[in-house]
Protein backbone atom coordinates (compact mmCIF):
# COMPACT_ATOMS: atom_id res chain seq x y z
CA UNK A 1 0.00 0.00 0.00
CA UNK A 2 1.38 3.43 -0.96
CA UNK A 3 2.40 5.55 2.04
CA UNK A 4 1.16 9.03 2.71
CA UNK A 5 2.63 11.73 4.91
CA UNK A 6 0.79 13.60 7.66
CA UNK A 7 -0.66 16.00 5.08
CA UNK A 8 -2.11 13.15 3.07
CA UNK A 9 0.38 13.51 0.19
CA UNK A 10 1.35 10.24 -1.47
CA UNK A 11 5.02 9.20 -1.58
CA UNK A 12 5.48 9.73 -5.30
CA UNK A 13 3.79 13.11 -5.02
CA UNK A 14 6.10 14.03 -2.16
CA UNK A 15 9.17 13.16 -4.26
CA UNK A 16 7.81 15.16 -7.17
CA UNK A 17 7.15 18.12 -4.87
CA UNK A 18 10.68 17.93 -3.44
CA UNK A 19 12.14 17.91 -6.96
CA UNK A 20 9.94 20.86 -7.90
CA UNK A 21 11.16 22.84 -4.89
CA UNK A 22 14.81 22.01 -5.65
CA UNK A 23 14.29 22.99 -9.27
CA UNK A 24 12.73 26.28 -8.26
CA UNK A 25 15.67 27.03 -5.99
CA UNK A 26 18.14 26.15 -8.75
CA UNK A 27 16.30 28.41 -11.20
CA UNK A 28 16.48 31.30 -8.74
CA UNK A 29 20.18 30.70 -8.30
CA UNK A 30 20.72 30.98 -12.07
CA UNK A 31 18.48 34.04 -12.36
CA UNK A 32 20.34 35.97 -9.69
CA UNK A 33 23.87 34.71 -10.38
CA UNK A 34 24.65 37.96 -12.21
CA UNK A 35 24.55 39.64 -8.79
CA UNK A 36 27.84 37.89 -7.94
CA UNK A 37 29.49 39.54 -10.95
CA UNK A 38 28.05 42.96 -10.16
CA UNK A 39 29.04 42.67 -6.49
CA UNK A 40 32.60 41.88 -7.62
CA UNK A 41 32.53 44.90 -9.93
CA UNK A 42 31.33 47.09 -7.06
CA UNK A 43 34.14 45.81 -4.83
CA UNK A 44 36.71 46.60 -7.53
CA UNK A 45 35.28 50.10 -8.15
CA UNK A 46 35.19 50.92 -4.42
CA UNK A 47 38.69 49.55 -3.84
CA UNK A 48 37.63 47.47 -0.83
CA UNK A 49 40.63 45.16 -1.11
CA UNK A 50 43.05 48.10 -1.24
CA UNK A 51 41.63 49.62 1.94
CA UNK A 52 41.83 46.34 3.86
CA UNK A 53 45.33 45.66 2.49
CA UNK A 54 46.61 49.03 3.70
CA UNK A 55 45.18 48.36 7.17
CA UNK A 56 47.19 45.11 7.30
CA UNK A 57 44.72 43.43 9.67
CA UNK A 58 40.98 42.68 9.79
CA UNK A 59 39.14 45.96 9.34
CA UNK A 60 36.03 46.67 11.45
CA UNK A 61 32.90 47.59 9.52
CA UNK A 62 32.76 51.13 10.93
CA UNK A 63 36.34 51.84 9.87
CA UNK A 64 35.75 50.33 6.42
CA UNK A 65 32.71 52.55 5.94
CA UNK A 66 34.73 55.63 6.89
CA UNK A 67 37.67 54.73 4.66
CA UNK A 68 35.34 54.15 1.68
CA UNK A 69 33.32 57.34 2.37
CA UNK A 70 30.09 55.35 2.64
CA UNK A 71 27.41 57.18 4.69
CA UNK A 72 25.97 55.46 7.75
CA UNK A 73 22.55 55.47 6.09
CA UNK A 74 23.89 52.80 3.71
CA UNK A 75 25.74 50.78 6.34
CA UNK A 76 23.17 47.98 6.43
CA UNK A 77 23.14 47.67 2.63
CA UNK A 78 26.94 47.59 2.55
CA UNK A 79 27.00 44.92 5.27
CA UNK A 80 24.77 42.78 3.07
CA UNK A 81 27.08 43.34 0.09
CA UNK A 82 30.05 42.25 2.20
CA UNK A 83 28.13 39.19 3.37
CA UNK A 84 27.70 38.11 -0.26
CA UNK A 85 31.36 38.81 -1.06
CA UNK A 86 32.37 36.71 1.95
CA UNK A 87 30.13 33.89 0.74
CA UNK A 88 31.82 34.16 -2.68
CA UNK A 89 35.21 33.64 -1.06
CA UNK A 90 36.54 37.11 -1.88
CA UNK A 91 36.72 38.30 1.72
CA UNK A 92 36.66 36.75 5.19
CA UNK A 93 34.72 38.02 8.19
CA UNK A 94 35.20 37.59 11.91
CA UNK A 95 33.96 38.99 15.19
CA UNK A 96 36.53 39.19 17.97
CA UNK A 97 35.40 38.25 21.46
CA UNK A 98 35.91 41.80 22.67
CA UNK A 99 34.30 43.43 19.63
CA UNK A 100 30.65 44.02 18.79
CA UNK A 101 31.00 44.48 15.04
CA UNK A 102 32.28 42.34 12.23
CA UNK A 103 35.74 42.84 10.82
CA UNK A 104 36.80 41.94 7.28
CA UNK A 105 40.04 40.49 5.96
CA UNK A 106 41.41 39.53 2.58
CA UNK A 107 41.35 35.97 1.31
CA UNK A 108 44.04 34.54 -0.99
CA UNK A 109 41.86 35.45 -4.00
CA UNK A 110 41.33 39.11 -3.13
CA UNK A 111 44.86 39.51 -1.73
CA UNK A 112 46.31 38.35 -5.05
CA UNK A 113 43.87 39.64 -7.65
CA UNK A 114 42.01 42.67 -6.25
CA UNK A 115 44.80 44.67 -4.58
CA UNK A 116 45.83 47.21 -7.21
CA UNK A 117 49.46 47.41 -6.03
CA UNK A 118 50.00 43.68 -6.62
CA UNK A 119 51.56 42.45 -9.86
CA UNK A 120 48.70 39.97 -10.29
CA UNK A 121 46.00 42.64 -9.92
CA UNK A 122 43.01 41.69 -12.08
CA UNK A 123 40.74 44.61 -11.18
CA UNK A 124 41.13 46.20 -14.65
CA UNK A 125 40.11 42.89 -16.23
CA UNK A 126 37.05 42.70 -13.94
CA UNK A 127 36.00 46.22 -14.89
CA UNK A 128 36.55 45.58 -18.61
CA UNK A 129 34.54 42.36 -18.83
CA UNK A 130 31.73 43.89 -16.74
CA UNK A 131 31.71 47.22 -18.60
CA UNK A 132 28.25 48.09 -20.00
CA UNK A 133 29.80 48.09 -23.48
CA UNK A 134 30.29 44.33 -23.16
CA UNK A 135 27.33 43.56 -20.89
CA UNK A 136 24.55 45.43 -22.70
CA UNK A 137 24.65 43.30 -25.90
CA UNK A 138 23.45 40.30 -23.86
CA UNK A 139 20.01 41.91 -23.80
CA UNK A 140 19.70 41.32 -27.53
CA UNK A 141 21.15 37.79 -27.70
CA UNK A 142 17.78 36.19 -28.50
CA UNK A 143 17.16 38.87 -31.14
CA UNK A 144 20.54 38.06 -32.70
CA UNK A 145 19.70 34.35 -32.89
CA UNK A 146 16.48 35.05 -34.79
CA UNK A 147 17.69 38.05 -36.81
CA UNK A 148 17.31 37.81 -40.57
CA UNK A 149 20.30 40.10 -40.91
CA UNK A 150 23.75 38.65 -40.56
CA UNK A 151 25.75 40.55 -37.94
CA UNK A 152 28.51 38.16 -36.82
CA UNK A 153 27.81 38.62 -33.10
CA UNK A 154 25.23 40.04 -30.70
CA UNK A 155 27.73 42.79 -29.92
CA UNK A 156 27.60 43.98 -33.55
CA UNK A 157 23.80 43.88 -33.58
CA UNK A 158 23.55 45.98 -30.41
CA UNK A 159 26.28 48.54 -31.15
CA UNK A 160 26.06 48.60 -34.94
CA UNK A 161 29.77 47.84 -35.20
CA UNK A 162 32.26 45.17 -34.15
CA UNK A 163 34.15 45.14 -30.88
CA UNK A 164 37.37 46.13 -32.64
CA UNK A 165 35.68 48.93 -34.59
CA UNK A 166 34.20 50.28 -31.38
CA UNK A 167 37.53 50.25 -29.53
CA UNK A 168 39.01 52.21 -32.42
CA UNK A 169 36.26 54.83 -32.20
CA UNK A 170 35.77 55.01 -28.43
CA UNK A 171 39.01 56.26 -26.78
CA UNK A 172 37.73 55.79 -23.21
CA UNK A 173 36.68 52.18 -23.73
CA UNK A 174 39.83 51.52 -25.76
CA UNK A 175 41.98 52.58 -22.79
CA UNK A 176 39.93 50.49 -20.35
CA UNK A 177 39.89 47.49 -22.69
CA UNK A 178 43.66 47.59 -23.15
CA UNK A 179 44.17 47.92 -19.39
CA UNK A 180 41.98 44.89 -18.82
CA UNK A 181 43.79 42.82 -21.42
CA UNK A 182 47.14 43.98 -20.03
CA UNK A 183 46.19 42.81 -16.54
CA UNK A 184 45.35 39.36 -17.86
CA UNK A 185 48.51 39.30 -20.02
CA UNK A 186 50.66 40.22 -17.03
CA UNK A 187 49.35 37.30 -14.98
CA UNK A 188 49.58 34.90 -17.94
CA UNK A 189 53.17 36.00 -18.58
CA UNK A 190 54.11 35.16 -15.01
CA UNK A 191 52.60 31.68 -15.29
CA UNK A 192 54.08 30.97 -18.72
CA UNK A 193 57.59 32.10 -17.83
CA UNK A 194 57.59 30.18 -14.57
CA UNK A 195 56.27 26.94 -16.06
CA UNK A 196 57.75 26.92 -19.57
CA UNK A 197 60.14 29.89 -19.92
CA UNK A 198 63.37 28.16 -20.97
CA UNK A 199 61.62 25.41 -22.94
CA UNK A 200 59.70 27.90 -25.09
CA UNK A 201 61.78 31.09 -25.33
CA UNK A 202 65.44 30.25 -24.68
CA UNK A 203 67.52 30.71 -27.81
CA UNK A 204 65.02 32.81 -29.75
CA UNK A 205 66.68 35.76 -31.45
CA UNK A 206 63.41 37.58 -32.16
CA UNK A 207 59.73 37.39 -31.27
CA UNK A 208 56.66 39.26 -32.46
CA UNK A 209 53.57 39.47 -30.22
CA UNK A 210 50.68 39.61 -32.71
CA UNK A 211 47.74 41.54 -31.30
CA UNK A 212 49.93 42.24 -28.29
CA UNK A 213 48.05 45.32 -27.12
CA UNK A 214 50.03 47.50 -24.74
CA UNK A 215 52.95 45.06 -24.65
CA UNK A 216 52.80 43.51 -21.18
CA UNK A 217 53.46 39.97 -22.42
CA UNK A 218 56.21 40.99 -24.85
CA UNK A 219 57.86 43.15 -22.18
CA UNK A 220 57.83 40.31 -19.65
CA UNK A 221 59.44 37.99 -22.20
CA UNK A 222 62.05 40.61 -23.14
CA UNK A 223 62.92 41.20 -19.48
CA UNK A 224 63.31 37.46 -18.85
CA UNK A 225 65.25 36.81 -22.07
CA UNK A 226 67.25 39.96 -22.91
CA UNK A 227 68.86 38.28 -25.91
CA UNK A 228 65.45 38.05 -27.61
CA UNK A 229 64.45 41.12 -29.63
CA UNK A 230 60.72 41.53 -28.95
CA UNK A 231 58.13 43.56 -30.83
CA UNK A 232 54.40 44.17 -30.51
CA UNK A 233 52.35 44.09 -33.71
CA UNK A 234 48.85 45.56 -33.48
CA UNK A 235 46.51 48.14 -34.98
CA UNK A 236 47.81 51.73 -35.05
CA UNK A 237 45.51 53.06 -32.31
CA UNK A 238 46.63 50.22 -30.02
CA UNK A 239 50.42 50.46 -30.40
CA UNK A 240 50.53 54.25 -30.38
CA UNK A 241 51.20 54.20 -26.63
CA UNK A 242 54.24 51.96 -27.18
CA UNK A 243 56.15 54.36 -29.43
CA UNK A 244 59.54 55.04 -27.84
CA UNK A 245 59.35 52.01 -25.52
CA UNK A 246 62.97 51.02 -24.78
CA UNK A 247 62.14 47.35 -24.19
CA UNK A 248 59.90 46.36 -27.09
CA UNK A 249 59.44 47.73 -30.59
CA UNK A 250 55.99 48.83 -31.78
CA UNK A 251 54.87 47.82 -35.26
CA UNK A 252 51.51 48.99 -36.60
CA UNK A 253 49.65 46.85 -39.07
CA UNK A 254 46.91 44.32 -39.79
CA UNK A 255 47.53 40.62 -39.13
CA UNK A 256 45.15 39.72 -41.98
CA UNK A 257 47.56 41.41 -44.38
CA UNK A 258 50.96 40.40 -43.02
CA UNK A 259 52.94 39.49 -39.90
CA UNK A 260 56.47 40.89 -39.35
CA UNK A 261 59.25 38.29 -39.65
CA UNK A 262 60.74 36.75 -36.49
CA UNK A 263 62.01 33.45 -35.08
CA UNK A 264 58.76 33.13 -33.18
CA UNK A 265 55.27 34.64 -33.32
CA UNK A 266 53.03 34.63 -30.26
CA UNK A 267 49.25 35.07 -30.23
CA UNK A 268 47.55 35.39 -26.85
CA UNK A 269 43.77 35.27 -26.84
CA UNK A 270 43.63 36.31 -30.51
CA UNK A 271 42.34 33.35 -32.50
CA UNK A 272 39.25 32.76 -30.38
CA UNK A 273 38.00 36.13 -31.65
CA UNK A 274 37.73 34.84 -35.22
CA UNK A 275 35.97 32.16 -37.22
CA UNK A 276 37.86 29.16 -38.61
CA UNK A 277 38.51 30.72 -42.02
CA UNK A 278 39.95 33.89 -40.52
CA UNK A 279 42.11 31.86 -38.11
CA UNK A 280 43.59 30.00 -41.07
CA UNK A 281 44.35 33.33 -42.79
CA UNK A 282 46.08 34.68 -39.68
CA UNK A 283 48.10 31.51 -39.15
CA UNK A 284 49.19 31.36 -42.78
CA UNK A 285 50.60 34.87 -42.39
CA UNK A 286 52.32 33.75 -39.18
CA UNK A 287 53.81 30.77 -41.03
CA UNK A 288 55.23 33.09 -43.69
CA UNK A 289 56.85 35.15 -40.93
CA UNK A 290 58.83 32.37 -39.23
CA UNK A 291 61.56 29.94 -40.33
CA UNK A 292 60.96 26.16 -40.32
CA UNK A 293 61.25 24.06 -37.17
CA UNK A 294 64.82 23.01 -38.00
CA UNK A 295 65.88 26.66 -37.85
CA UNK A 296 64.06 27.34 -34.57
CA UNK A 297 60.83 28.76 -35.96
CA UNK A 298 57.56 28.40 -34.08
CA UNK A 299 54.16 29.94 -33.50
CA UNK A 300 53.15 30.17 -29.84
CA UNK A 301 49.44 30.32 -29.05
CA UNK A 302 47.83 31.02 -25.67
CA UNK A 303 44.23 29.84 -25.81
CA UNK A 304 41.63 27.70 -24.14
CA UNK A 305 41.56 24.10 -25.32
CA UNK A 306 38.14 22.90 -24.29
CA UNK A 307 37.34 19.40 -23.11
CA UNK A 308 33.71 19.78 -24.15
CA UNK A 309 33.80 17.09 -26.82
CA UNK A 310 30.39 15.56 -26.10
CA UNK A 311 27.32 15.78 -23.90
CA UNK A 312 28.94 13.65 -21.19
CA UNK A 313 31.73 16.24 -20.82
CA UNK A 314 29.20 19.07 -20.57
CA UNK A 315 27.34 17.28 -17.76
CA UNK A 316 30.43 17.29 -15.52
CA UNK A 317 29.73 19.87 -12.81
CA UNK A 318 33.18 21.18 -11.89
CA UNK A 319 34.52 24.72 -11.95
CA UNK A 320 36.77 24.23 -14.99
CA UNK A 321 33.92 22.87 -17.10
CA UNK A 322 31.64 25.72 -16.04
CA UNK A 323 34.36 28.29 -16.85
CA UNK A 324 34.78 26.79 -20.32
CA UNK A 325 31.04 26.79 -20.96
CA UNK A 326 30.58 30.37 -19.72
CA UNK A 327 33.54 31.77 -21.60
CA UNK A 328 32.62 29.94 -24.80
CA UNK A 329 29.20 31.62 -24.88
CA UNK A 330 30.68 34.96 -23.76
CA UNK A 331 33.10 34.93 -26.69
CA UNK A 332 30.38 33.93 -29.14
CA UNK A 333 28.21 36.85 -28.07
CA UNK A 334 31.03 39.39 -28.36
CA UNK A 335 32.93 38.37 -31.49
CA UNK A 336 32.61 36.03 -34.51
CA UNK A 337 34.93 33.45 -32.91
CA UNK A 338 34.58 30.59 -30.46
CA UNK A 339 36.47 28.39 -28.03
CA UNK A 340 37.79 25.16 -29.54
CA UNK A 341 38.64 21.58 -28.64
CA UNK A 342 41.96 20.01 -29.59
CA UNK A 343 40.35 18.39 -32.63
CA UNK A 344 39.02 21.78 -33.79
CA UNK A 345 42.39 23.44 -33.25
CA UNK A 346 44.19 20.65 -35.13
CA UNK A 347 41.92 21.10 -38.13
CA UNK A 348 42.82 24.81 -38.29
CA UNK A 349 46.54 24.16 -37.82
CA UNK A 350 46.66 21.62 -40.62
CA UNK A 351 44.63 23.86 -42.96
CA UNK A 352 47.15 26.67 -42.34
CA UNK A 353 50.04 24.45 -43.41
CA UNK A 354 51.53 23.40 -40.08
CA UNK A 355 52.67 19.80 -39.66
CA UNK A 356 53.23 19.49 -35.92
CA UNK A 357 52.03 20.96 -32.64
CA UNK A 358 52.22 20.46 -28.88
CA UNK A 359 49.81 21.49 -26.12
CA UNK A 360 50.88 22.25 -22.54
CA UNK A 361 48.43 23.28 -19.78
CA UNK A 362 48.95 26.66 -18.15
CA UNK A 363 45.95 26.84 -15.84
CA UNK A 364 42.62 25.11 -15.51
CA UNK A 365 41.19 27.02 -18.47
CA UNK A 366 44.13 27.88 -20.72
CA UNK A 367 46.95 26.16 -22.56
CA UNK A 368 50.16 26.97 -24.39
CA UNK A 369 50.28 25.61 -27.93
CA UNK A 370 53.42 25.47 -30.08
CA UNK A 371 53.10 25.15 -33.86
CA UNK A 372 55.81 24.03 -36.27
CA UNK A 373 56.23 23.32 -39.95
Amino acid sequence: MESTNKNGIHGDQEVAMAELIRGHGHLWNIIFSYVNSMALKCAAELGIADVIHRHDQPLPMSVLLTKLSIPLSRADSFRRLMRLLVHSGLFASSTASDEKEEAYALTPISASFLVTSKAENMSPFVLTILDPVLVDPWHCLSRWFTSAAEPPAAFDLFHGKSLFELTGNNPEFNVNFNRGMAADASFMAKLILKQYGDDVFLGLRSLVDVGGGTGFLATAIADAFPQTKCAVFDLPHVVSSLQGNPTVAAIAGNMFEFVPPADAVILKWILHDWNDEDCVRILRNCKKAIPPKEEGGKVIIIEMVTTLENEEDVSIHDETTETQLLFDVFVRAAVPGKERSEAEWKSIFMAAGFSDYSISPISGSRSLIQLFY
